[in-house]
C-alpha cells in the first residue's frame, strides 16, 4: 500500500517534497493556504528566481552560515547541478552568471513555479487550499493534520512552512508552532540577507542613491569581518542591495558586538592613482567651491555628505585646499564610512536565520527524532546561506530527501 503523505506549505521546498514523494508512489496532499503555489519563489532573485548555484556540494556547504554540517547528506545527494538537471528536465532551460548563479533563461521566476505545479499535476498530488492548524500525535507518531476547514490522515507529514521572513508571502511562523507543539526545540527567529539600519541620518540624505562596482567592507568590533565588489542602496533608513544582504549573513551578534561598514567608491584605483585623479579634478575646477568641484568623482547625492565628513569647509576654494585636507577626502573615497545600529526587522529579510534545531532532525532523512512521521524541509529548519541560490538549494535538497523518505516510510 502506498504512503499516504501530507505536505504542508506550497513553496520551493514543499513542492520539491510532494513531487519527490509523489514520484516514488505515495499519495500525496499538499495544503497551501494561498491562491498561487510558490508565492514567495516567485520574487526571489528580483522576479528572476535565482535557482540554485552551478556548484558541487562541497562548494554548497562551504556557502552555508549556519549549520552547514547538518547539510551534508542532502547535498551530497542532491547538488546543484541536480537541481539543474532536475529543472532542465521540467522543460525549464537555465543559464549561468557571475558567481555561478542559476537563473531560468526567460528571467521568469514564474517558469519555476509553473513547472513544479505542472510536475505535481501530473503526478496526480493533491493540491487543497487549507490552512494546517494542527498536527494529530498520539503515541509519538504523527496521524494526519487537522487543517481551518477539514482533517487529513496521514502516514506522514512534511512541515515545509518556511520561517518568518516577508510573512505576506504566507510564512508566518505556524509551522514553528505546530513543531514546538510537537516537542520540538525552535531556535531564535531572525533575519538573514537582510538590509541594514545606520545609526544617524547620513544615509537617508542620500536615499535612493544606487552604488555599482563598489568593495563593502564589513568591521566587527574593529576587526575585518567580510569584503566583496557589487552593488548597494543608499536607503532612508539606511542601506540595502545584493552586497549588504549578503554582509548581513556575517553580522550576526548584534546583542554582543558593534559594527560599521566601510565603502571603497573607487576600488579600481589604488590610492596613488586617486591621489592623481583627484588632483586632475581640483586643478580642472581650483576657482569653484569644494562642493562644486567633485561631480566628475561623484554622484551628486554624495558630494554634500562626503564633504562634510571631511571637515572641509563646503565653499572653500580649490585652490587653497591644504595637502591635509585633499588627503582627507582621498581618505574618504577609499573608506567611506556607514555606521551601523542593526538589522531591519526579521520580516523584511530574505530568509530567516533559526527555526527547527538540526539535532533534533535526522540529517539523512529530514525525519524528526521526537515524534516518527513527522519530516522537516527547507527554511523552517535552522540552517541558512549566503546570497547566490544557496538557500533555494538547501529547500530543494532538503525537500528531496524528505520526500524520499517519507514516500519510503524510513524511521
Amino acid at each position: 500500500m502506498s504512503e499516504k503523505i501530507v505536505v504542508l506549505g506550497g513553496g520551493a521546498a514543499g513542492m520539491m517534497a510532494a513531487i519527490t514523494a509523489a514520484e516514488q508512489g505515495a499519495a500525496v496532499t499538499l495544503l497551501e493556504p494561498n491562491e498561487r503555489l510558490g508565492k514567495k519563489l516567485n520574487i526571489t532573485g528580483k522576479g528572476r528566481c535565482n535557482v540554485t548555484n552551478n556548484a558541487d556540494a562541497a562548494t554548497l556547504l562551504a556557502n552555508v552560515s549556519r549549520n552547514g554540517k547538518f547539510l551534508y547528506s542532502a547535498f551530497y545527494r542532491f547538488d546543484g547541478r541536480d537541481t539543474m538537471a532536475f529543472f532542465e528536465g521540467l522543460g525549464v532551460p537555465l543559464k549561468t552568471e557571475r558567481g555561478n548563479r542559476v537563473f531560468p533563461v526567460s528571467d521568469r521566476s514564474f517558469d519555476i513555479s509553473a513547472a513544479l505545479e505542472r510536475r505535481a499535476k501530473a503526478l496526480r498530488v493533491a493540491l487543497i487550499r487549507d490552512r494546517a492548524m494542527s498536527l494529530d500525535i498520539a503515541g509519538g507518531r504523527v496521524h494526519g493534520v487537522r487543517g481551518a476547514h477539514d482533517c487529513y490522515p496521514a502516514q506522514a507529514v512534511i512541515l515545509a512552512t518556511g520561517g518568518v521572513s516577508y510573512p505576506a508571502t504566507g510564512s508566518t511562523g505556524e509551522g514553528h508552532r505546530m513543531a514546538a507543539e510537537a516537542g520540538h526545540t525552535v531556535t531564535p527567529l531572525r533575519g538573514s540577507l537582510v538590509p541594514l539600519r545606520e545609526q544617524g541620518h547620513l544615509c537617508a540624505r542620500m536615499q535612493g542613491l544606487s552604488l555599482r562596482n563598489v568593495t563593502l567592507t564589513v568591521f566587527e568590533d574593529d576587526k575585518k569581518l567580510y569584503s566583496d565588489i557589487g552593488e548597494l542602496l543608499f536607503t532612508h533608513f539606511g542601506v540595502s542591495g545584493p552586497l549588504v544582504l549578503s554582509a548581513s549573513a556575517h553580522m550576526r551578534h548584534f546583542d554582543k558586538k558593534s559594527y560599521r561598514l566601510e565603502i571603497d567608491l573607487k576600488p579600481a584605483l589604488d590610492e596613488e592613482r586617486l591621489d592623481k585623479r583627484l588632483l586632475s579634478d581640483l586643478t580642472k575646477y581650483a576657482n569653484h567651491d569644494l562642493c562644486n568641484a567633485l561631480d566628475d568623482l561623484l554622484p551628486q547625492k554624495m558630494i554634500d555628505v562626503l564633504v562634510e565628513l571631511s571637515a572641509v569647509p563646503p565653499h572653500q576654494k580649490v585652490h587653497d585646499l591644504t595637502r591635509e585636507q585633499r588627503h582627507s577626502l582621498l581618505h574618504l573615497l577609499k573608506h567611506f564610512p556607514v555606521a551601523i545600529a542593526g538589522p531591519c526587522p526579521v520580516t523584511d529579510a530574505i530568509v530567516t536565520s533559526g527555526g527547527i534545531k538540526v539535532s533534533e532532525i535526522d540529517p539523512k532523512t529530514m525525519q524528526s527524532k521526537i515524534v516518527k512521521g513527522l519530516y522537516f524541509a527547507g527554511e523552517i529548519i535552522d540552517v541558512d546561506a549566503y546570497t547566490g541560490g544557496f538557500n533555494l538549494q538547501i529547500a530543494w535538497a532538503t525537500g528531496r530527501a524528505a520526500g524520499q523518505a517519507a514516500a519510503r516510510g524510513e524511521e
